[in-house]
């Protein structure tokens, strides 16, 4: 696949929705959304995916969000030009900057969503009138997404959030299952923010690596949610609704990044599960 952002123009195309074998496109600030993913083509075996990691301003959790609506919309303009059918943002901090202006800007092109809504409407009915936590980037936790929208849903949900910057970091070095990981989550979940909840919502991409040590310290007293299966079970539930699941194929796998280190590709076999590829797709050229 050649792809030159310099050539993407923001094409008319209306998306044929007939054309369940195009693409699903996936983008995050590095190489976390790729626990979506895998949780995607575990769930969805036949999809082809497009996956881009804008390992160059990462991370995002850090960034202003003028800076990350920047990076979406250069990053969908690359996804619209392969004619992805929906574009999912495996990204909680992109999702909370930039989601509506994205969303707006993809228009009837394709399908636009986000990793914090399905989570949203996960937790509707089974946590009502009950608390929940929620860790995660600086970003997320002070845009106020998450209550804002936990708050629309009138169901009486308590949340109280923790931003846990050093997660992110932490997992991409390999600390993760050993006695640093171990430390600083004790450090993170025992923080009074976070006393007294019935579930904790895992609210980066990266912090599923975590989950057994998360669970662990919680002694099953506390229901921890996985977001990335969460995630990938409404894009399926959405892709069944409109006719477009793929059925046959091989479900091809392209991962594209804006910056390219061998350190990230050695990485990329914790997230996704299997050694891949990474191809090199500078976002501004």
């Amino acid at each position: 696949m050649h792809l030159r952002i310099s050539q993407v123009a923001r094409t008319k195309k209306k998306f044929n929705m007939a054309d369940a074998g195009a693409p699903i496109g996936i983008f995050d600030s590095g190489i976390g959304g790729m626990t979506v993913a895998r949780a995607l083509a575990d769930l969805l075996p036949y999809e082809n995916m497009i996956y881009f990691g804008d390992t160059a301003h990462l991370p995002y959790g850090d960034k202003s969000t003028a800076a990350i609506q920047a990076y979406c919309i250069k990053i969908c303009n690359m996804l619209l030009q392969q004619d992805c059918k929906l574009i999912l943002i495996a990204c909680n901090s992109a999702s909370a900057a930039a989601f509506d202006l994205v969303r707006e800007y993809i228009g009837t092109r394709a399908k636009a969503m986000n990793v914090i809504d399905p989570v949203v409407e996960y937790i509707k009915e089974p946590y009502a009138n009950k608390t929940i936590g929620l860790i995660g980037t600086r970003q997320t936790v002070q845009s106020n997404v998450y209550k804002k929208k936990i708050d629309l849903l009138g169901k009486g949900i308590t949340l109280k959030s923790l931003a846990t910057p050093l997660l992110a970091p932490m997992i991409e070095e390999g600390f993760f299952d050993n006695s640093v990981s171990i430390s600083v989550l004790g450090q993170y979940l025992s923080d009074p923010e976070l006393t007294d909840i019935d579930a904790l919502i895992l609210g980066c991409t990266h912090y599923p690596l975590l989950k057994p040590e998360i669970e662990n310290y919680y002694e099953g007293k506390v229901r921890v949610l996985d977001t990335s299966e969460i995630v990938a079970n409404s894009v399926k539930a959405w892709l069944e609704q409109h006719y477009l699941i793929n059925r046959s194929g091989t479900g091809a796998r392209e991962f594209f990044v804006s910056d390219f280190t061998t350190s990230f590709e050695s990485s990329t076999k914790i997230f996704f599960g299997s050694k891949i590829r990474l191809q090199h797709y500078p976002l501004w050229d």
